[in-house]
C-alpha cells in the first residue's frame, strides 16, 4: 500500500543540505583539480626529472589519470551502500578518505629524496582520491534531488554541481596566489604543499556541515517500503532475497547507464581540456606566462560558477535536453575559435575562449544532477547514477589531458585536439538525443509506481524507473 507522498522539506532546511552537499562538493573537487594543477605545473619535476619535460608533463598526467581509473570502484562500492544504508553516512567517509589523501600528498617526499617510490606513493594517493570522488559526487547531488521538489529539482541539484568550478576557484586561486609571491625555486621546492595541507582543514569545516544534515526522506520512504517487502517475502514459502542495487540497475536500467555515459563524454573531455590541457598548451605552444593561464582558468571558473544554477533554473522550464543537448552543440562549435584566440598569446583572447568554454559547459553539467537522478529508481539511484557517471569519466576525462598532450606532441597542431573533443561532442548529441524527457518525474511517486508494478505486467518498452 503506498505511502502518502513526502513533502519536501521547508526553505531554510532545503538551503542547509543544498550548504552541505556544495561546501561537501568543492572540498572534494578541490583537492582532485589541485592534482591536476599541479600534475601540469610542478609535478613532471618533483616525480618524474629524469624525463624531458613534455615527457614528464605526460607522466604525470598519467598519474592524473589513475585516479579517474578507481573513480568506477568508488561508485560500485559506494553507490551500493549508498543505496543500502543511506546517502549522508556515505559522503561523510568520502570526504574522510579524499581529504586525508589529499594532506598526505603535501607531506609526500619527492623524487630527489626517496627515488622511483615518490611517483609510487603519488599514485597509491591518487588512487585513493578517485576512489573517494567516485562514490562523492552520486551522493551528493542524490541528497539534494530527493530533498526538493520536481518543480525546482534542476535549480537546486545543479548548486551541488557549481562545488566542481568552486574546488576548481579554490585550487587554482591558491596556486595562483603562491606562484605570484613565491620565487619559482621556492615554489618547486616546498610552496606547493600549501594547498595539500590546507585541505585538512577545508574538511574539518566540511564535516561539521555534513553531519548536520538529515537523511533524505525519500530514500527513508523507500528504505522503509523495502524492509516491508522483505518481510513479506520472508512470510511466504521459497521467497528469493531481494536484489543487490547494482544487479537491479544493470537489470532494469541498463539502458539508462548508457545513455549517462554517452551523456558525460563531450562534458568531461572538454572541461578537462579546457581548464587542465590548457594549462599546458598556452604555456608551451601559446608563450603565455604560467601565472596568466592560471588566471585565466581563475576567472572564467568564477564565471562558470555563477551560470550553472541558472541553467539548472532553465532546465525545470524547457527541460532537462533542450539544455544539454545546447552545451553539447555549442563545445563542439567552439573548439577552433577557442585555440584560434589562445594562439593569439594575448590574455583577453585567452580569457575569452576559456570563459565561453565554460559557460557552455555549464550547460551540460548544469542539468545534469537532476537528469541522472531522474532516471533510476530510490533504492538503485546512489548506484544508478554513479556507475553511469564515473565509468565514462574512465573513457573520458582520465585520458582527456593525456592524449591532448599526446596529440600536441605527435601533430604540433591543435586541430587534432579540436577534432578529439568534437568527435566527444558527437557522441554526447546521439545519446542525449535518443534519451527521455525526465523534467516532470516526481522522485518519490516514481519509486511508488515502480514498486507497485510487476515487472511482468509492463510492458516490453516500459522505462522501469
Amino acid at each position: 500500500m503506498a505511502s502518502a507522498p513526502t513533502a519536501p522539506p521547508p526553505p531554510a532546511n532545503l538551503k542547509r543540505i543544498v550548504a552541505a552537499s556544495l561546501i561537501g562538493t568543492t572540498i572534494e573537487w578541490y583537492d582532485f583539480f589541485l592534482y591536476g594543477s599541479a600534475a601540469a605545473l610542478v609535478f613532471n619535476k618533483l616525480f618524474f626529472p629524469d624525463s624531458d619535460p613534455l615527457v614528464g608533463t605526460l607522466l604525470s598526467f598519467l598519474t592524473y589519470a589513475v585516479g579517474f581509473a578507481a573513480r568506477p570502484i568508488g561508485a560500485l562500492v559506494f553507490g551500493h551502500y549508498g543505496d543500502r544504508l543511506g546517502r549522508k553516512k556515505l559522503l561523510v567517509l568520502s570526504l574522510l578518505l579524499m581529504g586525508g589523501a589529499t594532506f598526505a600528498i603535501g607531506l609526500l617526499p619527492t623524487h630527489a629524496t626517496i627515488g622511483s617510490a615518490a611517483p609510487v606513493l603519488l599514485t597509491v594517493l591518487r588512487l585513493v582520491q578517485g576512489f573517494a570522488l567516485g562514490g562523492e559526487w552520486g551522493g551528493a547531488v542524490l541528497l539534494v534531488s530527493e530533498h526538493g521538489d520536481a518543480r525546482r529539482r534542476g535549480f537546486w541539484a545543479s548548486w551541488p554541481q557549481t562545488g566542481a568550478p568552486a574546488g576548481q576557484l579554490l585550487a587554482t586561486g591558491v596556486l595562483s596566489l603562491l606562484t605570484a609571491v613565491l620565487s619559482e625555486s621556492a615554489f618547486g621546492s616546498w610552496g606547493w604543499r600549501i594547498p595539500f595541507l590546507l585541505s585538512g582543514v577545508l574538511v574539518i569545516v566540511g564535516l561539521w556541515i555534513r553531519l548536520s544534515v538529515d537523511e533524505s526522506p525519500v530514500f527513508k520512504q523507500a528504505l522503509a517500503q523495502a524492509e516491508a517487502r522483505k518481510s513479506t517475502r520472508a512470510a511466504e514459502a521459497g521467497a528469493g532475497a531481494e536484489r543487490l542495487p547494482l544487479v537491479s540497475v544493470m537489470r532494469h536500467h541498463w539502458r539508462d547507464v548508457l545513455v549517462a555515459m554517452g551523456a558525460r563524454m563531450a562534458e568531461n573531455i572538454s572541461y578537462y581540456v579546457i581548464t587542465a590541457f590548457i594549462l599546458v598548451y598556452a604555456t608551451t605552444s601559446a608563450g603565455v606566462s604560467k601565472q596568466t593561464a592560471l588566471n585565466a582558468v581563475l576567472i572564467a571558473s568564477a564565471v562558470h560558477f555563477a551560470v550553472i544554477p541558472g541553467w539548472g533554473a532553465l532546465s525545470d522550464r524547457i527541460g532537462r535536453r533542450p539544455v544539454y543537448l545546447l552545451g553539447a552543440a555549442g563545445v563542439g562549435l567552439w573548439m577552433f575559435p577557442f585555440f584560434s584566440l589562445i594562439d593569439t598569446g594575448g590574455f583577453g583572447n585567452l580569457l575569452l575562449a576559456v570563459t565561453v568554454g565554460l559557460v557552455l559547459h555549464g550547460a551540460m553539467y548544469a542539468p545534469q544532477a537532476a537528469f541522472f537522478s531522474e532516471m533510476f529508481a530510490t533504492r538503485m539511484r546512489y548506484s544508478g547514477a554513479s556507475i553511469g557517471a564515473q565509468f565514462a569519466s574512465v573513457a573520458a576525462g582520465a585520458p582527456a589531458p593525456l592524449i591532448a598532450t599526446a596529440l600536441l606532441d605527435a601533430y604540433g597542431s591543435s586541430t587534432p585536439i579540436a577534432l578529439y573533443v568534437i568527435s566527444a561532442a558527437i557522441l554526447t548529441l546521439i545519446a542525449v538525443g535518443v534519451a527521455k524527457e525526465t523534467r516532470h518525474r516526481d522522485l518519490a511517486d516514481v519509486e511508488r509506481s515502480a514498486s507497485a508494478e510487476p515487472t511482468a505486467a509492463r510492458p516490453a518498452d516500459a522505462h522501469t524507473v
